[in-house]
């Protein structure tokens, strides 16, 4: 029996009752799919699902056995997943007969019809889960048994959240594939008449801004009409204060209406000289001239310079080094920080 387990005592003599089999381990031990080993183990049902166990060994014709949670299974379609993790004799009779696994959080309670919703279902299972973790939090960790259940437990959180995600996908998706139809129905009727809105106003530029060039000829003219005008108004109201002031005087009375009548001359030629905007169209179609204003970069370096202080630029940036940093390239004015946390 001791060569027939062999294999099995030094793997369980390198990690230990549940422990887990490295890449170095398993070059030093030597595995091979087509050569299962006698031995106790252990493995997970499917990815994150819950540990089963596993017996191999030789009956008393020599041909393998092998039980996977006491179901006769073929030992070579379980042994790449099952090797990796030894655990002793004692540790497989323990669970057969009900035992939690040594290190393992009790298993979430079974969930009744109250939660037969996904969503209530999990947030049962993580509020129980979460009590848990937050009394075990409240105490350091000073031994290797208490740094595995703590292992454990980022594994089954990890496992809650990432249940999560699939399962938020999976209630959203519908509401998603719905809301891209009737945006993929909308897409077109909504931005073809907009861009071709936008090509007739390009194609109305040249002719706007020709008339704009006409309106400030004729606004420089009229400008220097009006300033004739006021001109004449101001001589005529000088003129009309130095003749005598009699209010029966004939030649005071044509002074005075000459000069208010100059006076409104100008003032209608100032009001023809104000500057008219170029336009097309009739009321509630019309389209004009506006002015966008935007940046045209001439010194790169020197603008950087005066955007350096600006938060959005400060997150480019970081973002950047970091991209940097990961990369390993250590640029001017940045060094590569690390540190280690558990993950």
């Amino acid at each position: 029996m001791t060569t027939a387990y062999a294999w099995y005592f030094k793997a369980l003599e390198l990690v230990g009752d549940c422990g887990e089999l490295s890449r170095e381990h398993m070059k030093t031990l030597g595995v091979s799919e087509s050569d299962p080993q006698p031995g106790f183990f252990r493995r997970r049902s499917h990815k994150d699902g819950p540990w089963q166990t596993v017996a191999i060994w030789l009956d008393a014709t020599g041909r393998l056995v092998c039980l996977v949670d006491g179901r006769q299974t073929d030992a070579e379609s379980i042994w790449t997943f099952a090797c990796r993790n030894p655990i002793s004799e004692e540790t497989y009779h323990a669970v057969r007969g009900g035992s939690d696994w040594p290190g393992e959080p009790a298993p979430a309670p079974a969930l009744t019809n109250v939660h037969s919703d996904p969503f209530e279902a999990l947030k049962a299972e993580f509020e129980s889960d979460k009590e848990i973790a937050e009394a075990f939090l409240k105490t350091p960790i000073k031994t290797k048994e208490q740094a595995d259940k703590a292992a454990t437990w980022t594994k089954r959180l990890s496992a809650i959240a990432n249940k999560a995600v699939g399962l938020h996908k999976v209630e959203k998706q519908p509401s998603l594939d719905e809301s891209r139809r009737v945006d993929e129905k909308w897409r077109d009727l909504k931005e073809e008449p907009k861009n071709l809105s936008t090509k007739m106003k390009r194609h109305m530029d040249a002719y706007l801004l020709e008339e704009q060039r006409k309106e400030r000829e004729r606004q420089a003219a009229a400008q220097a009409e009006a300033d004739r005008k006021r001109r004449e108004a101001e001589e005529a109201a000088r003129k009309a204060a130095d003749i005598s002031s009699n209010p029966s005087d004939p030649v005071d009375l044509a002074a005075k209406a000459e000069a208010d009548r100059l006076a409104k001359e100008a003032a209608d030629a100032e009001r023809e000289a104000q500057a008219r905007n170029a336009t097309a169209g009739r009321t509630g179609s019309k389209v004009s001239l506006r002015t966008f204003v935007s940046a045209r970069i001439t010194d790169y370096d020197a603008l950087l310079v005066a955007l350096k202080d600006r938060s959005e630029i400060r997150e480019v940036v970081e973002t950047l080094a970091n991209r940097a940093a990961r990369s390993g390239v250590e640029l001017a004015g940045m060094e590569i920080a690390s540190e280690q946390r558990a993950a």
